[in-house]
């Protein structure tokens, strides 16, 4: 896969919307915030704009946002403003050939895992399952020095919690592969469509947020008969921040994880602290990934790079 170099102080990250609007905050208060760290700052139109309440503006206008940053000399990296809903809207009317040709940096979660999977397939682009803008005034150390670190490394990056988050082995074993995935609803709502997520041989990365028990139930079991997790090489389950029992009768989600990693036998870890959460790891979707349920132990290999011209 295409990536790219490292970020440095004085490069210009674009920030667009290609999902919802801003709901918490202003503009101009994450714009300072992410100048303080050295950077120059562009926002993408679609930062600014409103359609039915919770689209950051018509799908046209989105999708050509994202073509614009891609094509824009001055921006080293894309970071996307927040997530929401609206990436599954425009994969149809996205010209890949643009990002194809103009790999960037591109940087986002939770709805944006639509646009990782069509960047990593359609692309063979190295996207980064990350830190978003509207929570930069909430980076900590610890958040903020992750993101660095992925868009860095040289040949390979180990991950580690925060020290008081620990990782649970589900199922113990070793594997690798390109880590692919990103939020659960996300990758079963791309389902029977030509951007479908490709778990062979590979990494399978989830996360989620606000479900119900039962419901990541359902997603991971319409996964299950999908064959991702029979075709994967190995398992990491992320943050599943407020995924609750609908009821005092429900499992714990700890349990229904381990169903999965058992029933699939494969090596499996839980609550890497990816996902919906501060602070927050920030991965490369794309990369390869040496996964050691046993020891607890996740690692990054670059296998290639390519630099950006200025």
């Amino acid at each position: 896969m295409k990536t790219i170099k490292k970020l440095k102080v004085g490069d210009t990250i674009g920030i667009i919307a290609p999902a919802g609007p801003l709901k918490v905050g202003n503009l101009e208060e994450i714009k300072s915030c992410i100048e303080s760290y050295g950077y120059n700052v562009k926002m993408g139109k679609s930062c600014y704009l409103k359609y039915r309440g919770y689209l950051a503006g018509e799908d046209e206008y989105r999708a050509k946002d994202i073509e614009n940053m891609f094509l824009d000399k001055e921006v080293d990296i894309i970071m996307c403003l927040r997530g929401g809903y609206g990436t599954t809207r425009i994969l149809d009317i996205i010209n890949y050939k643009v990002i194809k040709e103009n790999p960037k940096v591109f940087i986002g979660f939770s709805d944006i895992t639509g646009l990782h999977l069509a960047f990593n397939q359609k692309c063979n682009l190295v996207t980064y399952h990350g830190i978003m803008a509207a929570s930069s005034p909430r980076w900590d150390e610890f958040t903020y020095k992750s993101l660095l670190d992925v868009l860095s490394f040289e040949e390979r990056l180990s991950i580690e919690n925060p020290k008081d988050e620990e990782l649970y082995t589900l199922r113990e074993g070793s594997a690798s592969g390109i880590l692919v995935g990103g939020n659960l609803s996300l990758i079963v709502s791309t389902l029977g469509t030509e951007y479908e997520i490709d778990t062979k041989d590979k990494i399978f990365f989830i996360e989620e947020i606000g479900e119900y028990i039962y419901r990541v139930d359902r997603m991971l079991t319409q996964l299950d008969l999908a064959g991702k997790f029979d075709e994967c090489s190995g398992i990491i389950f992320g943050d599943f921040k407020d995924c609750r029992k609908s009821n005092e009768n429900e499992c714990e989600l700890i349990e229904l994880l381990e169903e999965v990693a058992i029933r699939s036998n494969k090596p499996t870890l839980f609550n890497l602290q990816s996902g919906h959460c501060m602070p927050m790891i920030s991965i490369p979707i794309g990369e390869e990934c040496i996964l050691d349920a046993s020891e607890k132990k996740i690692e990054f290999i670059r296998k290639n790079r390519i630099y950006k011209k200025k």
